[in-house]
């Protein structure tokens, strides 16, 4: 059974903290048996908000973890803990995977885990991170950053997307999306996306791509294009791209390759296809080489 370990102290954020909570620490032995042996670790009874905290373990257990989740706290101007940062570093060089939700990530960058590593967190608190820690490479404009062993999330509802990022990694896509569903927030959405979106997203009886994703969902076994997907939207690829920035945050080539990918690791998960036909099937070509090198490339990105 893995073990999860979430780090507590003092004026940590309640929201990425009860969101880890909700997904390891729930009992969904339903859904995937066995799940995770969750815990609360930190120095004493700590005061979050309204809320008074008793952990389970002391920080010293973090070494003790598998994964090892540090939530964010509002008061960015402090330095972290030192008892906070010398046991999540201590855990790491026991080999456990260590993942920050929000502001967490000033308390990796403390610890030395992310020296020369692209990380991420909330977009309010990018430039602060940046200039204080000058050897990380701090990018604004992603939800969440995965570098093997060590994880960073952009804030709020990013942080839920790192959380299933990582049940995926664990558990596969299958349970993600089923956890997902339970939790009613998208089963996934990729790493590189951006974090907000500067225009509000239209309603979707509004927006032009309202039907242009199930369209294009229908037929992922075909070898669209850019100039495709314009062409059935009725507007010039540059209007295209323009669009899809402001609903997805990304390009309609990313969001493409990013749906097939999604349905082919489904199809491995739930079918019993050859790789080849999933290959077909997905759009992907009918080599398997091929399709396997666009799935490690997009995992090894985020």
């Amino acid at each position: 059974m893995p073990t999860v370990a979430l780090a507590i102290t003092d004026g940590m954020l309640h929201l990425e903290l009860s969101l880890a909570c909700e997904v390891f620490g729930a009992d969904l032995t339903h859904i995937a048996n066995p799940w995770y042996d969750f815990s609360l670790c930190g120095p004493r009874a700590v005061q979050v908000d309204r809320f008074t905290i008793e952990p389970d373990h002391g920080l010293d257990h973090l070494a003790h973890a598998d994964t090892v989740i540090v939530p964010g706290w509002a008061d960015t101007d402090q330095d972290p803990p030192t008892d906070l940062v010398d046991a999540v570093r201590a855990a790491h060089a026991a080999g456990a995977r260590v993942a920050s939700l929000c502001t967490g990530a000033f308390v990796l960058a403390a610890a030395g885990l992310l020296d020369g590593k692209r990380a991420t967190t909330h977009w309010a608190h990018t430039h602060e991170l940046s200039r204080r820690h000058p050897n990380i490479t701090v990018d604004p404009d992603v939800l969440y950053v995965d570098n093997g062993s060590v994880l960073t999330s952009a804030g709020k509802a990013a942080a839920m997307d790192l959380c299933l990022h990582l049940v995926r990694l664990d558990h596969g896509s299958t349970t993600a999306n089923k956890i997902a569903r339970r939790l009613v927030v998208p089963p996934h959405r990729d790493g590189g996306q951006a974090q907000f979106i500067a225009t509000p997203v239209p309603e979707p009886r509004n927006h032009p791509l309202a039907d242009l994703f199930p369209w294009v969902l229908a037929r992922l076994d075909q070898p669209l294009t850019v100039e495709d997907l314009a062409r059935q939207a009725r507007m010039s690829s540059r209007h295209l791209g323009r669009h899809f920035k402001q609903v997805t945050g990304t390009t309609p080539l990313h969001w493409l390759h990013t749906q097939r990918i999604r349905h082919a690791q489904e199809l491995l998960e739930t079918t019993d296809h050859t790789v080849d036909t999933i290959a077909s099937t997905t759009g992907m070509g009918s080599s398997w080489g091929r399709c396997s090198l666009v799935i490690t490339r997009v995992h090894s990105s985020r």
